[in-house]
């Protein structure tokens, strides 16, 4: 119940401060989400198996975004950050595609 008030405390104070992203950090952002997104997948099949744990969940959060952020960034600074963000976004797909199957599979048994 508290991670489902937090969120709508996120929402709420999103669209009432509309905050705004720096301009050199809109390229990381689209990468930081994925990466934030599969962490949440992971724990929620974490949660489904019995075997999540906080202390886990949050490291491979924090982790997930800043390992993601700087391929992004070393790509950019050797030029081919395009092709890093894509195989960022590639890797990060196939993983979160993979735990929404498993989550599907405990769900509905299917």
């Amino acid at each position: 119940m508290i991670a489902a008030l937090a969120l709508v405390v996120g929402i709420v104070l999103g669209l009432v401060l509309r905050p705004t992203v720096p301009g050199w950090l809109e390229p990381y952002l689209p990468i930081a989400v994925v990466a934030a997104l599969d962490a949440v997948f992971g724990g929620l099949r974490a949660r489904l198996d019995g075997i999540f744990d906080a202390k886990v969940f949050v490291v491979s959060f924090i982790s997930n975004v800043l390992v993601a952020a700087l391929i992004v960034f070393l790509g950019d600074k050797l030029g081919v950050g395009a092709q890093l963000s894509t195989a960022v976004v590639v890797v990060l797909g196939i993983r979160i595609f993979g735990n929404a199957a498993a989550i599907r599979r405990h769900l509905f048994h299917a």
